[in-house]
């Protein structure tokens, strides 16, 4: 209970200043002169009377339409402004679709006269014989000036585009048209009074209600006459540039002019002048309606917003209602409103609704508003609600709020600012009564903030005295626990602790016991802790580093066996590093996603090949235990595989999330670099590599095993033994009927056979294939098949035969040729079933290569010494021949006219090997 009446009481001590009252009400004062002085809550609130007016769900009136002068109507009518007879056309066809209103917004304050009038009336000015400019025409019969004038008088009614749209207008008899004014208080009578025409559509105003003009723009005296009614286009915006409020009249001249919003609203409901006027203390009458106003007119329309892609008011092109694509009876007994959407052409309004609309959208909201009697109101009793609300405020925030702990305080002060902005929102969106209460809020959440901050404040001071106090304790507490061995308890205590000498020695040790654990990226947490709080200290800088380098290197945690990581420090001084019983030595080479290490079994002195994969760095979630469970599946199926020319398996685990399998250490290099040109080899090698690999793939295939990647730099070749070793299984999958039937498309695509790219079931014919590409490599230096992207090499792999390998290598024997023709055959059918068959087959070329080259060898050597003893020399021919795996010089001696050569051969060649 004491605790309790300390904490009710803690405001009131000390000076009054210093209390929670007084800054409330200093915070109060300070508000009500900003919100005086500045236009800051009240652009809030008017953000937030749009934000309300938004989400209503009042729908517009379906009888309202708006023709749009847009882009498009502009490419095809032609360039603005246009002839009226294109307007007159527009209200001639809406006329005779019986539409019910037609209010064009564009304006029409200077004549449109076209060159041939002007000169069809100076010419009627000379036969009358008042020109002023030329000279009279002579004397014309009586039937000749009548044609004459009959004439020129046709042509000026064609011409006269201004008279053509006035026609239409008369003839329609429901035309408005707009006029626009200058606002402002008039210091006396305008220099002009308002036309005859505009004062037919206006009321006598002794009282002056209304916006004040001082100057207006009136359409052409002819237009105007023939227009229905001229009211005015003026639109006004708040501060922030938005249109919120309608000015239902302007006071001109002892005369109120109406808006055009309520001019059409006026004629559509067949009402006229007389039926519109002012009511002192209420707002416009309209017929029998009242519409609320403030003093000036103005009204509060309902903006309506879209329907996701619909507009709420439809809009259609002004070119496909001329030109019939619309047609226009869909206009009948409809307010048709026309005006300009076009960019620069005429102006757009920021409403609630939208950051730009078009004078004939706007229009059309606000009459929709004013026919359907949708307004947001602003009640006499709203003035005091919102008095009654900053009271109120005021009075928690004083009174209140000192007196609460700052759980019941911000419980309080949440739940009144919430409602109060909900019942704002509540009442626009659904009442359409607008109730000024953001400023209320916004003087709640200050005076909140204000008091928590002096309360913050004030108690900041004490607790600093009672840190200092537990600080100590903290100090203690992890020596203690790290004297335990409890190292990182011991480290949650020191981060309690503030920066000290004493503290900054005891986090040194602390990081040093971590380094003895080997547990480099907590040393590494400590140093930084250490540099937060003395930058300037080089010397953590350097062991934080260190720290940091030890924890990718040598650590085996998520950051260390990232793919560019290494387990091994290129200095020395640190533990050689364990991958489940085996040391690992030094680094081999870097992989896509791993690291493949030379290491030891220390018990039996083995020496291994560790190849690893950081799991959690290249997958997560499902994607991991998916990656995890294909990694041990490799090492399951490779370690079933038990042949002399396949990779042996040892042993397969998992530290932390770095996955490694320990297979044979082998000797020699992959085949890569023997598939460039100048670094080939010698056919016989390249074929005892392919009977090897032919042997290897033949052993797997009967396993149920599949490679699915061989190439050369997954065949490792030793020179010094000619012995050859298949690696990296990593992609074979098990074609068991238990399995998956058919298989991804996996591996590199230049060795990839037609029907492993179109992704389905491989057997072993689909290595052979691989093994095929791979041969031809290591005999020419190229691919048989390549393409200028992954697209046109897919293709050409599908549907381009493999050139023959004699195309590119003439000096090979025709039947290599033929077997890498057969290993390349588009359907698996066609090609070797079983690698042992290929081995056959390239053991038949390779003995018969053989043969041939020792044969050529003794032919050789005995027409060499033949040559010699006949000391053949008459004429000689040098040509080519190809036996065996080399290409030979041979030699073609001719001599016609000896009839007796040793070897019988009268006029024919006598070849001899060199």
């Amino acid at each position: 209970m004491s605790s309790k009446r300390a904490k009710k009481t803690e405001g009131r001590r000390g000076p009054f200043w210093r209390t929670d009252t007084f800054v409330g009400l200093a915070v109060m004062l300070l508000a009500l002169a900003l919100h005086a002085s500045t236009d800051l809550f009240a652009g809030l609130e008017r953000r937030f009377y749009d934000f309300g007016v938004a989400s209503s769900d009042r729908q517009p009136s379906d009888r309202i339409a708006v023709i749009a002068i847009d882009d498009r109507s502009i490419a095809n009518i032609g360039r603005w402004p246009w002839p009226r007879e294109v307007h007159a056309q527009l209200i001639d066809q809406l006329s005779a679709a019986g539409a019910k209103t037609i209010a064009h917004t564009a304006f029409f304050f200077e004549p449109q006269t076209d060159r041939g009038l002007v000169e069809l009336r100076a010419l009627q000015a000379r036969i009358d014989g008042t020109s002023t400019t030329g000279a009279p025409i002579g004397e014309l019969s009586e039937v000749a000036r009548s044609e004459l004038q009959s004439f020129i008088a046709d042509a000026e009614r064609r011409l006269d585009a201004d008279a053509r749209l006035t026609e239409s207008m008369a003839r329609a008899g429901n035309v408005i048209v707009p006029s626009l004014f200058s606002l402002g208080e008039p210091q006396g009578r305008p220099d002009a009074p308002l036309p005859a025409f505009a004062q037919r559509n206006a009321i006598s105003d002794p009282i002056g209600f209304g916006l004040p003009a001082l100057r207006t723009q009136q359409p052409l005296a002819a237009i105007g006459s023939a227009a229905v009614a001229v009211a005015h286009l003026n639109q006004t915006a708040d501060a922030d540039g938005v249109v919120r409020r309608e000015p239902l009249f302007i006071h001109f001249d002892r005369m109120a002019v109406p808006s055009m919003g309520l001019s059409i609203a006026a004629h559509s409901l067949n009402l006229s002048i007389a039926d519109i006027g002012w009511v002192p203390g209420e707002g416009v009458r309209l017929g029998t309606r009242i519409i609320p106003s403030d003093d000036a007119a103005r009204v509060l329309p309902q903006f309506y917003s879209d329907g996701g892609a619909q507009r709420a008011i439809p809009v259609d092109a002004f070119y496909d209602v001329i030109s019939g694509a619309i047609p226009a009876s869909k206009y009948a007994d409809k307010i048709v409103i026309i005006g300009a959407t076009a960019a620069g052409v005429g102006g757009a309004f920021a409403t609630p609704v939208s950051a730009s609309m078009s004078p004939a959208e706007t229009m059309a909201h606000i009459t929709s508003s004013i026919l359907g009697g949708h307004f947001i109101a602003e009640p006499l009793w709203g003035g005091l609600a919102v008095l009654g609300a900053m009271l109120l405020v005021g009075l928690y925030v004083v009174v209140g709020l000192p007196r609460l702990d700052a759980a019941a305080s911000a419980w309080i002060t949440a739940a009144f600012f919430v409602a109060m902005l909900g019942s704002q929102f509540v009442l626009l969106s659904s009442g359409s009564v607008w109730l000024q209460l953001v400023f209320p809020a916004s003087l709640l959440l200050i005076g909140h903030g204000a008091i928590t901050t002096r309360r913050f404040l004030a108690t900041e001071a004490g607790k600093q005295h009672t840190d200092r106090e537990s600080a100590e304790t903290n100090r203690m507490m992890g020596l203690a626990l790290q004297g335990q061995g409890q190292l990182d308890m011991a480290f949650d205590r020191f981060r309690r602790v503030p920066h000290s000498a004493e503290l900054m020695q005891n986090l040194q040790q602390l990081a040093m016991d971590y380094e003895r654990k080997r547990q480099f990226n907590k040393a590494e947490a400590v140093y930084a802790h250490m540099a937060d709080m003395d930058p300037k200290d080089a010397e953590v800088k350097a062991r934080r580093s260190r720290a940091r380098t030890l924890a990718e290197t040598v650590m085996l945690g998520t950051a260390a066996s990232h793919p560019a990581g290494t387990l091994l420090l290129s200095s020395g001084g640190v533990e050689k590093p364990m991958l489940g019983r085996y040391q690992v030595e030094k680094e081999l080479g870097k992989g896509a996603m791993g690291v493949v290490y030379q290491g030891r079994d220390p018990k039996i002195g083995r020496v291994v090949a560790i190849k690893t994969l950081a799991l959690s760095a290249e997958f997560e979630g499902d994607e991991l235990q998916d990656a995890r469970q294909r990694f041990f599946r490799e090492a399951e199926t490779a370690g079933r595989l038990q042949h002399p020319h396949i990779v042996t398996i040892f042993d397969a685990g998992e530290e932390h999330d770095l996955a490694f399998i320990a297979m044979e250490f082998l000797q020699g290099r992959d085949l890569l670099e023997h598939t460039r040109a100048g670094h080939l080899l010698p056919v016989e090698a390249v074929l005892r590599i392919g009977d090897q690999v032919a042997l290897a793939l033949d052993y797997a295939h009967r396993q149920n095993v599949v490679h699915r990647d061989i190439k050369p730099a997954n065949i490792m070749f030793d020179p010094a033994t000619q012995s050859v070793k298949v690696t990296d299984f990593g992609i074979a999958r098990i074609t068991d009927a238990s399995k998956t039937k058919t298989g991804m498309v996996l591996g590199t695509p230049s060795f990839m056979s037609p029907e492993q790219l179109a992704g389905q079931r491989v057997d072993g014919r689909s290595d052979l294939y691989s093994l095929g590409v791979t041969l031809y490599q290591l005999l020419t230096g190229s691919l048989p098949l390549t393409g200028d992207s992954m697209a046109a090499l897919m293709y050409q792999i599908a549907n381009q035969p493999a050139p023959s390998v004699r195309s590119v290598r003439p000096a090979l024997p025709q039947a290599l040729a033929d077997i890498l023709d057969r290993l390349l055959a588009k359907s698996p059918d066609a090609r070797f079933q079983t690698g042992a068959e290929l081995s056959n087959r390239l053991r038949e070329v390779l003995a018969t290569g053989l043969q041939d080259k020792q044969e050529n060898a003794a032919h050789t050597a005995i027409e060499t010494a033949f040559a010699k003893t006949l000391a053949w020399a008459p004429g000689q021919e040098e040509a080519t021949t190809t036996t065996g795996f080399e290409t030979t010089a041979v030699i073609v001696q001719t001599n016609p006219s000896d009839n007796n050569h040793p070897a019988g051969l009268r006029g024919r060649p006598n070849p001899t090997r060199s």
